[in-house]
C-alpha cells in the first residue's frame, strides 16, 4: 500500500509518519519544505498549488492524506490559493490518478461558532458549517469537495475535524479538545483501513472525560481513542480553577478563533 501525504513536514505530519508506518506500506511525503526520507518513505518537494505536480505525485497511490495548507488564519487571497484551491488540486489529482480514498484534515474551525449544548449533549459529527475564520471557511470548502467527489465519482472521502493535536494539553479548554499524537495515529489509521466508508465527517479528539463531541462516526470507522486529557487537569487547573462554560473560549467549538481579534480589518 502506498499513501501520499501532503503537508508532511508539518506538526501533524511529523506525528503520523512513524505512527502510520507498516511493513507493507510506503509513505510518499510531499511538502514545499525539504524532508529526509526514512525507511519505506519517498519524498517529493512540491506545492499543493501545483496541480500537475500533485497528479504526478498521486500515481500508483492507494490513498491520499491531505494535510497540506496554511494551518492558521491568513489573508483571504492566501487561504484561497493554498487551502481552497490546494485542496481542490489534491482531490482532483487523486481522481485523475484513480486513487480510491481521500482523507482530508479538516478542523473544528469549520464549525467554530457551534455552541456547547446547555443540556450537555454532544456536538454532532454532522454539525452544520459555522466557520469562525477564513481558515475555517477553507475547511468547509474542503469538506464540500470531499462530499462532491464521493457522490459524483464514488471516492471514499473522510473529513477529520481535528481539534487540539499536540503532545499534551496546554490549557483548560484543551482538557476537552485535546487529540493526542497516538490517538491521531489511531484516527488516521482507522480512516485508511475502514471498509468502504463512503463520505464521513468525524471529530478528531481523544477520549477526554470533558469532551463534548459525538464519537458516533468515529466508532463507525473503527476509531477507538485511548488517551484522556484529564490526567493533566490537576496541574492545568491549579492556578485558575474550573473554567466557566459561558466564557466564549469554552462556549464555542472554535474557542479563541471566535473572538474579536480575528475580525477582518476595515
Amino acid at each position: 500500500m502506498r499513501i501520499l501525504m501532503t503537508g508532511a513536514a508539518g506538526r501533524i505530519g511529523g506525528y503520523l509518519r512513524s505512527r502510520l508506518a507498516r511493513p507493507d506500506r510506503v509513505l510518499r511525503l510531499l511538502d514545499i519544505a525539504p524532508l529526509v526520507a526514512g525507511p519505506s518513505e519517498e519524498v517529493l518537494q512540491a506545492s499543493v498549488t501545483d496541480l500537475d505536480a500533485l497528479v504526478e505525485a498521486s500515481r500508483d497511490v492507494d490513498a491520499v492524506v491531505h494535510l497540506g495548507g496554511i494551518p492558521v488564519e491568513d489573508r483571504w487571497e492566501d487561504i484561497l490559493r493554498t487551502n481552497i484551491d490546494g485542496t481542490y488540486h489534491a482531490i482532483e489529482a487523486a481522481r485523475r490518478a484513480g486513487v480510491g480514498r481521500f482523507i482530508f484534515a479538516s478542523s473544528n474551525h469549520a464549525v467554530g461558532f457551534l455552541e456547547r449544548n446547555p443540556d450537555g449533549s454532544k456536538a454532532p459529527d454532522s454539525a452544520f458549517p459555522a466557520p469562525d475564520t477564513y481558515y475555517g471557511v477553507s475547511k468547509v470548502a474542503g469538506e464540500a469537495l470531499a462530499s462532491l467527489y464521493h457522490h459524483r465519482y464514488g471516492m471514499d472521502a473522510l473529513c477529520l475535524r481535528i481539534l487540539s493535536c499536540r503532545d499534551h494539553p496546554d490549557s483548560a479548554r484543551e482538557l476537552a479538545t485535546w487529540l493526542s499524537p497516538d490517538d491521531a495515529g489511531r484516527l488516521f489509521e482507522a480512516a485508511l483501513t475502514a471498509p468502504s466508508p463512503g463520505f464521513r465527517v468525524v471529530w478528531g479528539v481523544s477520549a477526554n472525560t470533558r469532551a463534548w463531541f459525538s464519537m458516533q462516526e468515529a466508532a463507525a470507522i473503527g476509531y477507538a481513542p485511548q488517551d484522556d486529557a484529564e490526567r493533566y487537569a490537576g496541574e492545568i487547573l491549579a492556578g485558575g480553577g474550573e473554567p466557566d462554560p459561558a466564557d466564549p473560549l469554552h462556549r464555542f467549538v472554535g474557542g479563541p478563533f471566535t473572538g474579536r481579534s480575528f475580525d477582518v480589518d476595515p
